[in-house]
């Protein structure tokens, strides 16, 4: 799809969809007032012309997990081939190429302190051409996860949106504990997030009944959520930056919450490092960006220093797609 190839109501689809990723189609037609037909037909161009996928993601931080954000630098001659490697492991996601071709960066989520250790300080410290590794833990998510950047397009109506929106997460004490049956039902949903019941009783050997149960159980706390993978040139925005930004530890929580309201915002977050917060964000154009930065992020009290990089290619979103 072009640029400027979304009508309101394809936009109004994107967002139900990101509200709620697995609502059924004849439940988004009633409040978006067309058919299921219309909804369907939708869906089916959006995927096709703007690589939209709905996806099934677990919560690190409700598992007891940490996530972290690694920056490589390298010699421009590996760096594809590098981004490839890490695009291809099940325990990364945003794995991008940056800076000219000699930065690779990517989101990794490994199951326990063995599987990052061994990725860490093994495998990436001895891959040939690699001139530094930094590790960044991800101490509090200010925007992102559940919280999509397609919630902020505004192409709801306030009614529209309180009658898709899911109901909130309860509340758990301590990390969730998945089981066999709860990571059979994540793997297949990580590919496709709209996965019928009965390609989920396949996948796990389960009864209707233990699927929708589960499924029910791990969403309603937060463990479960679903997230849209789609391309945002059709939406205009053909520029992605990341900002890593030094600021005040006393400014922390309020310059994240005020990043968190901005439009531009897709995820920020508190990290470890120099720079203890990191923004992607979204513009329409390398000026965009530039009134971006001097007029929203040079008006944030507390901000020392910001470091803006552009992403040339985005390898991976949450799913990797090899012809991407």
């Amino acid at each position: 799809m072009e640029p400027g190839g979304f009508d309101p109501l394809d936009l109004k689809l994107l967002q139900a969809l990101q509200l709620d990723g697995r609502a059924p189609f004849s439940r988004i037609a009633q409040v978006l007032g067309v058919s299921d037909q219309t909804v369907a037909r939708r869906y089916r161009r959006l995927r096709a012309g703007a690589g939209l996928r709905v996806l099934g993601a677990a919560d690190e931080n409700r598992l007891g997990r940490s996530n972290w954000l690694v920056r490589l630098r390298c010699t421009p001659d590996v760096a594809e081939q590098l981004a490839g490697a890490l695009a291809r492991r099940a325990d990364t996601s945003y794995v991008s190429l940056n800076s000219g071709g000699t930065e690779v960066m990517c989101s990794m989520k490994p199951r326990d302190r063995k599987a990052r250790d061994e990725l860490l300080f093994d495998r990436l410290q001895r891959t040939p051409h690699v001139t530094s590794v930094t590790a960044h833990c991800l101490l509090h998510n200010f925007y992102g996860g559940a919280l999509g950047w397609l919630s902020k397009i505004d192409a709801l109506s306030s009614e529209e949106e309180t009658a898709l929106r899911p109901p909130p997460y309860e509340p758990i004490a301590g990390p969730f504990n998945l089981d066999a049956i709860d990571e059979s039902l994540l793997t297949v949903l990580r590919t496709d997030g709209r996965a019928t019941l009965t390609e989920l009783q396949t996948a796990t050997g389960q009864t209707e009944s233990t699927v929708k149960r589960r499924l029910e159980r791990m969403r309603s706390t937060g463990v479960l959520y679903f997230d849209i993978q789609h391309d945002p040139a059709p939406l205009g925005h053909d520029v992605e930056a990341m900002l890593w930004l030094t600021v005040a530890p006393s400014a922390l929580a309020g310059i994240g919450q005020a990043l968190a309201d901005h439009p531009e915002v897709s995820y920020a977050a508190a990290t470890t490092g120099q720079a203890n917060i990191f923004a992607a964000t979204l513009h329409r154009s390398s000026g965009d960006l530039y009134t971006y930065l001097s007029d929203k992020i040079g008006a944030l009290d507390g901000v020392h220093s910001a470091e803006t990089v552009l992403t040339l290619r985005q390898v991976k979103q949450l799913s990797y797609e090899p012809t991407r």
